[in-house]
């Protein structure tokens, strides 16, 4: 089984901390859609289009720019290159953009989860975060989606704003409660060096929040969710039972995928891996000049990537997986680290290794410590 990611490049103006590509110049979105469909049919009759296609995913960007039209013919050409069995196909999109027509239509093309980029209701986090939907639109399309044909989306929200009282954080909950989604993606606010925020940061105009702040406003989002239902299965997703993201756990799971678009990236792991990286600039996409920057990957690489994705889940890492598919073995160093992090109840080890709640605000830290005793 494998998947497919595609990268709409296409935005109308630029969040303050999003670090993806993409581009504001949207006039060139017929020509970018021509372009990926040659992209798409160029894998067909490859060993990559053999395998069957279990999930598909739009991405960006801002898919939901798109017309209708223009993802009927991308699926189109998917299902003519490629063996598409797909159990979810994901489409995000942003308040601003969404319609009952236009919800209407990607359902009657086969898209059958929504990824609904809110991040939050208040007018001062959405100005401080410049993006392009009001508190209005973000109520609006979350009471279309509920009352649409999309049994399975998600709500996408921010938390750790600087700035960002807990009362504020508390008020998104409430709002977003409102409407009982099935899966919720809580992302704590990371500040990247090459965007307006981290400008900001870096010419001292705004102060990063501190640590013990970040972890209060985790603790208040597990809580609130939890209280409805909705659990925690990975460091920044949560769900309610059943309604786990197929194509992002595949991920985790060094499921194979490819990528398509400019900046998109692609995993195939036959009898060795692989990762490669579409350019990330449009006008080398349009004419055809795209270059690859591919990367083959050891047993060794490819463990500490199980091992750092694994942690973040609920399921953590089974030891026998790391030594049956990954020829891994913890160390003596390893093995005393994990020793004293279960003593400190950070987590759990015996055949599985997982990180309890009070390890998981902590995941990046213990995780960077563990692979670097090997």
């Amino acid at each position: 089984m494998s998947g497919i990611y595609l990268h709409i490049p296409f935005c109308k103006q630029a969040c303050s901390y999003c670090d993806f590509y993409f581009v504001t110049r949207t006039s060139e979105r017929e020509h970018f859609v021509q372009q990926l469909l040659e992209e798409i049919q160029n894998y067909a009759d490859t060993p990559y289009a053999v395998e069957t296609v279990e999930t598909i995913y739009f991405g960006g960007g801002t898919p939901s720019l798109l017309e209708p039209r223009q993802v009927e013919k991308i699926m189109k050409a998917l299902q003519q290159s490629f063996q598409i069995e797909a159990r979810e196909i994901t489409f995000e999109m942003n308040p601003d953009d969404v319609s009952e027509p236009f919800l209407g239509d990607l359902k009657s093309l086969g898209v059958n989860r929504a990824s609904m980029g809110v991040q939050s209701f208040d007018p001062d986090l959405l100005d401080f975060m410049h993006r392009a939907h009001s508190s209005g639109e973000a109520l609006h399309c979350l009471e279309l989606l509920s009352k649409s044909r999309f049994e399975s989306y998600t709500v996408d929200l921010i938390y750790g704003n600087p700035n960002q009282s807990e009362e504020q954080l508390e008020t998104d909950l409430d709002k977003l409660l409102l409407f009982n989604p099935p899966h919720v993606s809580a992302y704590s606010l990371t500040i990247e060096p090459r965007t307006r925020l981290g400008k900001q940061v870096e010419l001292g105009r705004i102060a990063p929040p501190k640590d013990d702040k970040v972890a209060a406003h985790f603790d208040i989002v597990n809580q609130r969710l939890a209280e409805q239902g909705i659990e925690r299965y990975e460091v920044s997703n949560y769900c309610r039972s059943g309604c786990e993201a197929v194509h992002n756990s595949n991920y985790w799971e060094h499921q194979n995928y490819l990528g398509l678009g400019p900046g998109a990236h692609s995993f195939w792991w036959d009898e060795t891996a692989v990762r490669w990286e579409n350019e990330a600039d449009l006008r080398s996409y349009l004419r055809n000049e795209d270059t690859k920057e591919t990367e083959q990957l050891t047993l060794q690489q490819l463990a500490e990537e199980r091992l750092m994705m694994g942690l973040r889940t609920r399921e953590g890492i089974a030891i026998d997986e790391l030594e049956k598919k990954y020829d891994y073995q913890f160390s003596e160093r390893q093995k005393e680290y994990l020793d004293n992090r279960q003593q400190e109840e950070k987590l759990k080890a015996d055949k599985r290794i997982r990180l309890t709640d009070k390890g998981i605000k902590i995941a990046d830290a213990i995780i960077l410590d563990l692979v670097t005793l090997y």
